[in-house]
């Protein structure tokens, strides 16, 4: 597997984003390794928050999300995806598939970092990504916080809105990062934060995870990923721990599944769900403060259940 490396040279000046960053190898599945980043703040003996990031960004959407967690004295970890940020970026799309994906966080989370009690927050991938690790290894993981995604089967039709950002995605030929998270969002964006963006891709070269991403989303009944989805599925329908839906009030791709999960997930019984109001699809860019300060009032007023 050919891999790239964004130059750290790419990530200087930041806005607001000033977090040590840690680093960890992962197998690749082709018998090497991977270069995983991420940020880790908080000790170590604390059950983490872990935020999982999703297409076109990387842990940068989270900066504003970050402060209110830390001051509520929680732990945080916010991994950037493999092909994302400043992990390592395989240059061939056929590299990435959706189990190359769940297996390189899991190997991250759970081998290197030795995570428990997880209170997972995942958007857009990182829902994808984490709402299959949760399905998969319930006991590591204390609550879920579904925020703007979902676990598509193949079974249902995607919205046209989503067929339309995937084809651009696919045919365009200058993959213009920045402007599509822009575009994903209801606020204006700075020069500053759109080149954050843009960061981690100096050319077309790095962009094969990007490129790919929609591409692994299951559209088919007979997708590679869709038996492991409607296993999750299966298993999330029996799932009693705390599960919060906070989804924003303008995302067009995956606004309907907030009550589909609200419906179908035993553990959002009895929670007051959030709506993250003046947000699109990165509600975190729209509004992280308050997206933090949702997921901290959640984890404080559910204590982790210990089993007996």
């Amino acid at each position: 597997m050919r891999t790239l490396r964004t130059p750290k040279e790419r990530f200087s000046d930041l806005p607001d984003f000033g977090y040590e960053i840690h680093y960890a190898e992962v197998p690749d599945g082709d018998g090497a390794s991977l270069r995983m980043a991420y940020v880790a703040i908080g000790r170590d003996d604390e059950a983490p928050v872990v935020l999982l990031h999703g297409e076109l960004s990387w842990s940068f959407l989270y900066r504003s999300v970050i402060p209110p967690l830390v001051d509520a004295g929680l732990r945080v970890v916010a991994p950037d995806l493999v092909g994302f940020g400043r992990s390592d970026k395989p240059t061939e799309q056929t590299d990435h598939t959706y189990a190359r994906h769940v297996e390189w966080v899991r190997a991250l989370l759970f081998d290197v970092l030795d995570l428990r009690d997880v209170t997972l927050v995942g958007q857009d991938w990182g829902g994808l990504i984490g709402l299959r690790l949760a399905a998969e290894h319930p006991a590591r993981f204390a609550r879920i916080v579904a925020s703007n995604t979902g676990l598509p089967t193949g079974d249902q039709q995607l919205p046209e809105v989503w067929w339309e950002f995937r084809r651009a995605v696919e045919r365009t030929e200058m993959l213009d990062i920045g402007r599509l998270v822009a575009n994903g969002c209801i606020t204006a964006m700075s020069v500053q934060t759109r080149a954050a963006y843009d960061a981690p891709f100096p050319d077309e070269t790095y962009k094969a995870g990007p490129r790919v991403m929609p591409t692994l989303v299951p559209t088919r009944q007979d997708d590679p990923a869709a038996a492991a989805n409607r296993r999750a599925w299966a298993a999330l329908s029996s799932w009693d721990k705390p599960f919060l839906v906070a989804f924003s009030d303008g995302d067009p791709i995956t606004g309907p599944m907030a009550a589909v999960l609200r419906r179908a997930v035993p553990g959002a019984s009895g929670i007051d769900h959030a709506v993250i109001e003046g947000a699109g699809h990165f509600l975190q860019e729209d509004a992280g403060q308050r997206l933090g300060e949702v997921v901290a009032g959640f984890v404080r007023r559910s204590p982790i259940r210990r089993r007996t």
